[in-house]
């Protein structure tokens, strides 16, 4: 009989618990590790129990598929070592992984994504903290409480701080459930309404470094996309949970405002290369959080920690989001992970044409160091639609819609259910191509699988009420609302909807909610005064044209406001400003006032010539009031079907 027959393998194979994995030259290390294994109850296999056998062989085998914990010594020797490895990515996939350092040295490739205990300062006595911590993270392994691992010789110790335990797909999980499980019969009891609405809010860099905001900011959006992707929680937006005033707003209020039952909020720390986030979960109820839950990584995987954050998290909330709790469209590629949170970060809080244009530098950045990186080709789709929008030049609008169809084409290709992809690319199409036709399967396709997503959401309201499926805008925009009420840009499009299907006055009021959030956005009063336009209530109108700062909208309503009333000097001068700006592309505007004016011929030419130049404003040519004379002109109604309306 040889080694590697199992008759002749070690009977003490099959009562081991624990497997031990190390470099021969580290073995006088790794025995006394061993012996305080041991020491601790736990019975434990390693080669030194072989009898001459090969190292590979069955008996190994068994012993590693038996136990309940295998623990792995890395070093810069056990790094190189194939055999090491083999067992390591065996305890890895099992899910009973324990990593140590011994000298300080990280995992290898494949590993990162665990925090290694390190040994490399322990003076491996069983009172020593780090030691400790091995025992209780092997008891964790079979079901221990914390506390149950430490050695009878050695004083009991506080219960673990989440820094110091195993994270592993598994791990994360039991390692938080204690936090977690004390919301469930609030989280999701009480109030029906309420009670799967989660809200995340910003989280603070402590880092004493401005430079790593954009970080903290990018961990809680990416967080929050992928609770957002589960169904069954409603994920509170963006804008609406940034609202939080820190400091000087009462917790349990800003809940209450929000109707979340549970808050997460988090605290971002970058110091030597390491990256620290401190998580804080709250009852929206109460405003009583338990204890924090920190994760941290070097500073090169910070994937790695806003997936094992939102992973926890999700599966503790009973969800089930696939690939290990990953965002849909991601990369596994830290340096495009960072590039993309940057374009982000950028994108979303972009205050002038410069910022927006270096969003899309950014997302393509991000390309570069991952080229399948699925969500950062919608990033960049959507920046470059947004600069083609408000600040392209006529002969740029084509070249930047063309380039963005192609970026969001990429994304469906590479993330087909990414909503954001389908939603990126249904809006280019409608808003940048004007294909109205082209747009719909896309649109109907990110709200099927968006439908926790509040941007994704408005989107698809925008379309349907410029398509005349007001029933569905209605639904689709309140449930936006309802997943991001503080967000400006959202009850904006709200506004939009109401105006569509000639709802005026309800129009007005939530253009108005815009105002009280965002009071410095621009394009609101505008929207205000067309309303009031539509009512005929012409001064009005033009008091409130004359207070907006968006040149196209504020100059072509004043030009038809001031026409009603008999100024026609003031109403020429409007309209002579808009035609003389050549920067930008105001046809759809001119093309309001000639309709207005009556000169209906020219009115539908200036029409025709902004959809050839892609005018965006073009995508309210269905129901836009101030079209109305033109409703009936055989050259009106073919411009209409060659658009797809109708």
């Amino acid at each position: 009989m040889t080694a590697n027959d199992p008759e002749n393998a070690d009977p003490g194979a099959k009562s081991a618990s624990v497997f031990f994995s190390y470099a021969r030259a580290d073995q006088a290390k790794a025995k006394q590790i061993i012996g305080l294994i041991e020491a601790a109850g736990f019975s434990v296999w390693w080669d030194g129990l072989l009898g001459g056998g090969d190292r590979f062989s069955r008996t190994t085998a068994d012993a590693l598929e038996r136990a309940q914990a295998v623990v792995v010594l890395w070093s810069k020797n056990s790094i190189e070592s194939h055999w090491v490895h083999d067992e390591a990515t065996r305890g890895r996939d099992r899910r009973v992984l324990v990593p140590l350092s011994l000298d300080g040295a990280l995992p290898p490739l494949g590993f990162g994504q665990f925090q290694a205990i390190d040994l490399s300062h322990s003076k491996l006595s069983a009172k020593d903290t780090e030691v400790q911590r091995m025992l209780q993270a092997v008891g964790a392994m079979h079901g221990a409480r914390p506390q149950e691992a430490i050695p009878r010789s050695a004083p009991r110790q506080p219960l673990l701080n989440r820094r110091n335990a195993v994270i592993g797909a598994g791990a994360a999980t039991a390692l938080l459930a204690a936090g977690f499980a004390s919301y469930r019969s609030g989280l999701f009891g009480g109030n029906a309404a309420n009670a799967n609405r989660v809200a995340i809010l910003p989280f603070d860099n402590i880092s004493g470094n401005p430079a790593f905001g954009y970080l903290a900011d990018g961990l809680s959006t990416e967080i929050r996309s992928t609770l957002s992707q589960n169904g069954a929680l409603q994920v509170v937006g963006q804008a609406s949970s940034e609202a939080f005033d820190r400091g000087k707003e009462d917790i349990v209020a800003f809940a209450r405002k929000l109707r979340a039952a549970l808050l997460i909020d988090g605290a971002v720390r970058v110091a030597n290369g390491v990256i620290r986030v401190t998580i804080d979960l709250i009852d929206g109820k109460t405003g009583v959080n338990r204890p924090s839950r920190t994760f941290e990584k070097p500073l090169d995987d910070v994937l790695a920690v806003q997936r094992e954050i939102a992973g926890a998290i999700a599966a503790e909330l009973a969800t089930e989001l696939g690939s290990g709790g990953a965002v849909v469209g991601g990369t596994s590629n830290v340096v495009a992970y960072d590039r993309y949170l940057r374009g982000k970060d950028l994108y979303a809080h972009a205050s002038n044409e410069a910022e927006e244009r270096e969003a899309v530098t950014r997302f393509e950045a991000a390309i570069s160091a991952d080229p399948d990186f699925a969500a950062a080709h919608a990033g960049r789709a959507r920046a470059l639609a947004s600069v083609a929008g408000q600040y392209g030049s006529a002969a740029e609008i084509k070249l930047y819609y063309d380039t963005a169809i192609s970026s969001a084409r990429r994304a469906v290709e590479l993330a087909p259910r990414l909503a954001d992809a389908h939603s990126a690319l249904a809006l280019i199409l409608f808003q940048g191509v004007l294909d109205i036709k082209a747009a719909r399967a896309p649109f109907d396709l990110s709200y099927k699988l968006g439908e926790g997503e509040a941007p994704v959401l408005a989107r698809f309201a925008v379309y349907c009420a410029a398509t005349g499926r007001d029933s569905e805008a209605m639904t689709a925009i309140s449930r936006s609302v309802l997943l991001d009420p503080l967000n400006a840009l959202i009850h904006r499009i709200l506004g939009t909807v109401h105006f569509a299907a000639r709802r005026y006055a309800e129009s007005i009021a939530a253009v108005r909610e815009t105002i009280r959030i965002s009071p410095e956005l621009t394009d609101t009063r505008s929207r205000i005064g067309m309303a009031l336009l539509a009512q005929n209530k012409n001064r009005e109108a033009l008091g409130e044209f004359e207070a907006d700062s968006h040149k196209w909208s504020k100059l072509a309503g004043v030009a038809i406001a001031q026409h009603r009333l008999g100024n026609t000097a003031a109403a020429k001068a409007a309209y002579d400003e808009l035609v003389n700006d050549t920067e930008t592309v105001s046809l759809y505007q001119q093309g309001q006032i000639l309709a207005q004016w009556g000169k209906t011929a020219e009115a539908v030419l200036a029409l025709s010539k902004a959809r050839e130049l892609r005018d965006g404003g073009m995508t309210a040519v269905g129901y836009d009031p101030m079209l109305d004379p033109l409703r009936k002109l055989p050259d009106f109604i073919r411009l209409l079907k060659a658009m797809g309306f109708g």
